[in-house]
């Protein structure tokens, strides 16, 4: 069996969870999410936990799957998740206008970053951003698709990145004219 797909899910006294024949709702204080459950897994609800449950073989590749989704769920609802940027640049900057991020990165244009439905943005300091909310993958997803907008540069390190991230500064021309000789 799997590792992962055996392991219980603690479910918290303030967090509701409906199990269908398809999907798996899951109900808390941060909000509500509903996770698609493979065919061949059901869960089952006893004293405060959830347990997935394999029919057959077959679904081994999807047990662990479906567990981490529904455990990813419940703490959504829970504690929430969030993601943070960083902006490194001479005059990068963000801030939130409405129901947009406007960004300034160098580009001849500032540009708008719709804030997705369900998640929450915030900016600090004009160069930290933070994306914040219940579903774990929406918030990857939004954290992806900013970053996406002025990835970090080799070469001189500007750009958007998260918070943590190790990049490996390339040498420019004079470096690599140094080392052929």
């Amino acid at each position: 069996m799997s590792r992962i797909g055996r392991k219980p899910i603690a479910v918290p006294s303030t967090v509701k969870v409906q199990i269908g024949p398809a999907a798996i709702e899951v109900q808390g204080p941060k909000g509500k999410l509903s996770v698609r459950v493979p065919r061949g897994i059901r869960f089952e609800q006893k004293d405060g936990t959830l347990s997935a449950l394999r029919e057959s073989d077959e679904q081994r590749a999807l047990h662990g799957l479906a567990r981490a989704l529904v455990a990813n769920a419940v703490r959504g609802v829970t504690e929430g998740f969030k993601k943070e940027l960083d902006i490194v640049g001479v005059g990068y900057r963000a801030e939130v206008k409405g129901k947009n991020v406007v960004f300034a990165l160098g580009y001849s244009h500032p540009i708008e970053f719709p804030i997705p439905e369900g998640l929450q943005i915030a900016v600090e300091k004009q160069t930290r951003i933070v994306v914040s909310g219940a579903d774990r993958g929406r918030v990857g997803q939004a954290a992806a698709d900013i970053r996406a907008l002025r990835p970090p540069d080799p070469y001189k390190q500007k750009g958007i990145r998260l918070v943590g991230e190790r990049l490996k500064k390339k040498a420019g021309k004079a470096g690599a004219a140094k080392t052929a000789a």
